[in-house]
């Protein structure tokens, strides 16, 4: 093919031959850029894998999908001036707002793609140095996304001549009536901002109330709702301005795990007593998963019905709830040792029960039986 043969098959035609073959090649050429970019992005990230910079990465993954789309449009848009150079018709006519509008979506949907893999990002240890809480992290990443959707929105009310003057003088004079009819919406967002600000929990943390059923691990703080997972694994949803009303404990922050038992001897261990209390504080003071430093007792503490009682009172220096039963289970064996090497026993429930014989001082006599004689008669 010469370059005249290849100048008219390019030239706009009312053929249909032609110009079915122009907007045929147009998508075949469409096509083919957008594989060579895909794979110029695929090369592109192996290159900046070897590098110590991350942000990269995070532009890179942001704009593959933005990428094919602006390739599409591109060759959409010819495409559709080629149509319309064959058969005008009133619909082509859009064609320039379509695209316009095209490109802002697209470029808002390359910054909320790349403001998500960047809290990603700032929130993963393994990838900085000093991670962002993720809690925080998200918190951001979700104004800045509502902050270019709402501009993206604008920019396209604005490109389609609507004035955008009236469109916020509207949501003013409207937001008095929103703002009756949706309390409990604007209720649980302003419920999540306080949860974001104060921070009584973060995603992770394991949390209770004592005033409702509440208690599991924090999946999501959303803006309306927060999603606890709780301990038999059922998603447990639950409105932000609930937060606000209820006492909320934080069990993942406290810094140790408490050990609070009561035991009892037998009464006739009680000589033994002061001796067993010793030897039970000295090796609670030896034990390399208990906290010396924090209160620690270990005394006799009341008579009860079968048993002298002594409490014990420590505290682990692990707060997981798996390894401190391991450690209070390795407590209790040692303490019965050393109850079991002063020749003593934990006491259990007993009852002694004192029968007093008849006398016949008290007025009382033995029944006899009748004689035969006394029978007959």
């Amino acid at each position: 093919m010469n370059g005249d043969e290849l100048a008219l098959l390019l030239a706009p035609s009312d053929e249909p031959r032609i110009w079915l073959l122009q907007v045929f090649m147009v998508v075949l050429v469409t096509v083919t850029v957008n594989f060579i970019l895909m794979r110029l992005i695929d090369l592109a990230e192996k290159l900046v894998g070897r590098t110590d910079t991350l942000w990269d990465d995070a532009v890179l993954e942001a704009a593959r999908v933005p990428l094919k789309l602006v390739t599409w449009v591109i060759g959409l848009s010819i495409a559709v001036n080629i149509m319309q150079a064959a058969a005008p018709a009133a619909l082509f006519e859009a064609l320039p707002e379509v695209r316009r509008l095209s490109f802002i979506f697209i470029l808002a949907l390359f910054l909320t793609r790349l403001i998500r893999n960047a809290e990603a990002l700032l929130a993963d240890p393994a990838k900085v140095d000093k991670p962002m809480d993720t809690t925080t992290a998200k918190a951001v990443g979700k104004l800045l996304r509502l902050s270019v959707i709402i501009t993206a929105v604008l920019v396209m009310l604005q490109n389609l001549g609507y004035s955008i003057s009236g469109v916020l003088a509207f949501g003013g004079i409207g937001g008095i009536a929103i703002g009756f009819a949706a309390k409990d919406l604007l209720a649980n967002f302003f419920g999540g901002m306080m949860i974001y600000m104060d921070k009584p929990f973060r995603v992770g943390d394991w949390v209770r109330s004592p005033d409702r059923e509440i208690e599991g691990t924090v999946e999501d703080i959303g803006w309306r709702l927060t999603r606890i997972r709780t301990f038999d694994q059922r998603p447990l949803y639950i409105p932000n301005s609930t937060f606000s009303t209820i006492a909320v404990e934080n069990p993942s922050r406290m810094r140790h795990r408490r050990i609070f038992e009561t035991l009892g001897v037998r009464y006739q261990d009680g000589p033994k007593l002061q001796a067993i209390c010793d030897d039970v504080e000295a090796m609670l003071r030896s034990h390399d998963e208990i906290a010396s430093n924090e209160t620690l007792m270990v005394n006799f503490n009341t008579y009860g019905n079968s048993s002298l009682e002594f409490f014990v009172y420590a505290f682990t220096k692990t707060t997981s709830w798996v390894r401190f039963h391991e450690v209070k289970q390795d407590v209790l064996f040692r303490i019965m040792k050393i109850v079991e090497g002063h020749g003593a026993s934990f006491a259990f429930p007993t009852r002694t029960l004192h029968i007093q014989p008849d006398s016949p001082a008290e007025g009382r006599s033995t029944p006899t039986l009748p004689t035969q004689q006394e029978q007959q008669a």
